[in-house]
């Protein structure tokens, strides 16, 4: 096939459109938007948690003064990050928001002006002065608003990201991923409760750093290999803590 063929000449068994399993525009960034809010709370669950339980396990036995704090960890945690997210998310949807107004009004009083940029931005792509001029005229007919957003701003204006999504999705991620380490330090006996948690972290870690690196078709090993030895650099630190402090207080 030739540069020249045309969308008439391709072949039967090859349909225009999108490839199968990859993500576009109507879904990229809602995706997105919840992976990253869930792997980001998965994570934090995990290694604030482990850490605090690790810390308080460093300067006691006691199985109650661990379950509290590191309820009381979960809890905090968990609102935290759908505070944090919420307001985040909204931040950037406002922006969004001003943005596109901002577009509708130019749109409104420089429309020669607006499809000039337009076609100038599509030149500098690489398309020649009249396919530019063609493209921009086409795409402004069809639906100006969201062909000056996607090329000038690189929004969506029907895809503006949701801030109670992100909210919801990283609370929930945070909290699954905190009840593992509360779980595994309270279940085990004091004599193999550090071990315990350290392993199970260290395999929680892995697992959302391997489906971090699916999703996002990154580099698995370095995924993985960073939230592992980040979460155990911190496990490892906050009981050093918890121990001395443990030992200079009993």
């Amino acid at each position: 096939m030739t540069a020249k063929t045309s969308a008439a000449e391709l072949p039967d068994d090859l349909e225009a459109g999108p490839h199968e399993n990859e993500p576009h525009k109507e879904n990229a960034s809602a995706l997105l938007n919840w992976l990253r809010a869930a792997v980001l709370g998965a994570n934090d669950g995990i290694v604030s948690v482990a850490g605090l339980v690790m810390g308080v396990a460093g300067a006691t036995t006691d199985r109650q003064a661990i379950f509290v704090a590191g309820s009381a960890g979960l809890v905090a945690g968990a609102l935290s990050m759908a505070a944090g997210e919420y307001v985040s998310v909204s931040t950037q949807r406002d922006t969004e928001k001003a943005l596109l107004e901002k577009e509708k009004r130019e749109l409104a009083e420089e429309p020669e002006e607006e499809l000039a940029e337009l076609a100038g931005i599509y030149r500098a792509k690489g398309l020649s002065e009249a396919v530019a001029l063609q493209v921009a005229t086409e795409l402004t007919a069809h639906d100006a608003l969201a062909a000056h957003a996607e090329v000038e701003l690189g929004i969506d204006p029907d895809a503006l990201t949701s801030p109670w999504h992100a909210a919801w999705a990283s609370m929930l991620a945070f909290t699954v991923g905190a009840a593992l380490p509360l779980l595994t330090v309270m279940l085990f006996s004091p004599g193999v409760r550090v071990w315990a948690t350290a392993v199970a972290v260290a395999v929680a870690l892995a697992i959302t750093g391997f489906a971090s690196a699916r999703f996002a078709e990154a580099d698995v090993r370095r995924a993985i290999l960073r939230n592992v030895i980040g979460g155990l650099l911190a496990m490892a630190v906050t009981y050093a803590i918890g121990t001395v402090v443990g030992q200079s207080t009993g």
